[in-house]
């Protein structure tokens, strides 16, 4: 290389979310942004604790979570994919206000029988896409420092950092009846599920096909029952933007 040539830039890690408020305060943090509209969608580049970033929505919903991974990975040539968001808890132990750290992603509503079983997606012979796991462990311990600094969790003291398998569909799970069946169908798969959301085994499929790291963290907001619905807009205002924030700023000081 030329004394006077700059040495490449380092790819942008993106970090992803389903709704504008859990990026906010990233967002107010990002230097040097930069707009970016592709495929209908913003994205905004810059840097975070000195790190190159793409921040994006990924839209509500499977189709439009693959569209936004798809795009960021083509068109920003992104590193890593980092998601987070909010979950319904199912598993045993997992309460309102814990941290879910995705191990692996099924999608639940994905039923392909008899020409396969279920939950396994067509012709890739695998029902779960795993997370990176460098990443998710990295992810993982950032959500650990990130409530154990009590900067995250005032709310909820007692909050917990789980990890496992996410369950991801194209439904908003809000009644106990529906929660309980899904946990149950699942569990006689032989899937143990710690949460369910809207995106993550989307986002896996496409970082899987194209060999790009994906982790994923969800915070709790409800247990996917009868209350999923209440105080909502409330929750992610002001307590689950804030989860993000530390632990995304955790997880990049550990990169």
């Amino acid at each position: 290389m030329p004394l006077n040539a700059l040495p490449p830039a380092a790819p942008p890690i993106a970090i992803l979310s389903a709704l504008l408020e859990e990026q906010r305060g990233l967002m107010e943090l990002l230097q040097q942004p930069h707009k970016v509209t592709h495929a209908g969608r913003d994205f905004w580049l810059g840097e975070l604790h000195g790190r190159p970033v793409v921040l994006a929505l990924s839209k509500i919903g499977k189709v439009a979570a693959a569209t936004t991974a798809t795009a960021l990975i083509e068109r920003f040539a992104v590193s890593r994919i980092v998601f987070t968001g909010v979950a319904g808890g199912l598993g045993d132990g997992v309460n309102v206000g814990d941290v879910v750290v995705a191990t692996d992603f099924v999608q639940h509503d994905l039923d392909a029988s008899p020409l396969f079983p279920r939950y396994e997606v067509p012709l890739y012979g695998k029902t779960r896409f795993e997370g990176d796991p460098a990443l998710t462990a990295l992810l993982f311990d950032a959500a650990r420092t990130a409530l154990a600094s009590g900067h995250a969790s005032q709310a909820f003291p007692g909050a917990r950092v789980h990890r496992g398998l996410l369950a991801s569909g194209d439904r908003f799970v809000s009644g106990a009846q529906e929660s309980v069946a899904l946990r149950a169908a699942l569990a006689g798969a032989g899937y143990e599920v710690l949460a369910v959301e809207m995106e993550g085994a989307a986002v896996a499929q496409v970082c899987h096909d194209y060999g790009v790291p994906f982790a994923a963290v969800r915070t709790i907001s409800d247990r996917a029952d009868d209350s999923a619905h209440v105080d909502f807009p409330r929750f992610v205002k002001e307590v689950a933007r804030h989860y993000a924030h530390v632990i995304v700023e955790r997880l990049l000081i550990s990169l």
